[in-house]
């Protein structure tokens, strides 16, 4: 390859993670929720800003949105990446970028979500099968428990096992994701641990 070309490639590389990291900062939780006139979710219910809380403070059709929009974000930025004719790694690694920027949103004060939606989104786009397999862990335990927080959890503590036998190339950009996920659930694990952690409630019917 020409060096002329390995910058380029570089540069597009740079640019597209930084493209993630904005696209993943957009909080649809938080403008979901300003758009219906529901009470900031940082503030309310959970304090976090992800599909969950909005479905305690809000209704079930603002939960929808913040799901659909938390997953597109993940989905998105890999997408362009294989466009644009970028290694499969380099694609991880902008979804990687967008579930960053929405644990830490440059828009609203770093203050983001704890990512399930997101890095559920960049699972299915990567690979599909182990999506499907994350996700029926997910509604297994969340369905036995109803503990939204310990089926994250569950589900992302197997994820990069998962990702290990179905698609071995991508197993150390899920095993980062997956670390840091559980590192934002740390709250809840101590909850967990002390058995303090709140079960998931429907809302109030408008």
């Amino acid at each position: 390859m020409h060096p002329g070309d390995c910058v380029l490639e570089s540069l597009l590389a740079i640019v597209l993670w930084i493209f993630s990291y904005l696209l993943g900062s957009i909080s649809a939780a938080i403008l979901v929720c300003r758009l219906f006139g529901f009470a900031d979710p940082r503030s309310e219910g959970s304090h976090n800003p992800g599909a969950t809380n909005v479905l305690r403070v809000g209704n079930t059709f603002a939960a929808a949105l913040t799901l659909v929009g938390d997953v597109a974000k993940g989905v998105v930025p890999v997408i362009i990446a294989r466009r644009l004719g970028m290694p499969e790694s380099m694609a991880a690694l902008c979804g990687f970028c967008a579930f960053l920027g929405h644990l830490y949103p440059v828009y609203f004060d770093f203050r983001g979500g704890k990512g399930v939606a997101t890095a559920m989104g960049v699972l299915a786009i990567l690979h599909w099968p182990s999506m499907l397999v994350v996700g029926a862990i997910w509604l297994l335990v969340f369905f036995s428990t109803r503990f939204s927080s310990l089926a994250s959890i569950a589900a992302f503590f197997l994820a990069p096992l998962i990702m290990l036998i179905t698609h071995p190339e991508l197993f150390h950009p899920i095993l980062v994701l997956s670390l840091m996920l559980l590192f934002r659930h740390r709250h809840n694990i101590l909850l967990l641990i002390k058995g303090q952690e709140q079960g998931f409630r429907l809302p109030p019917k408008d």
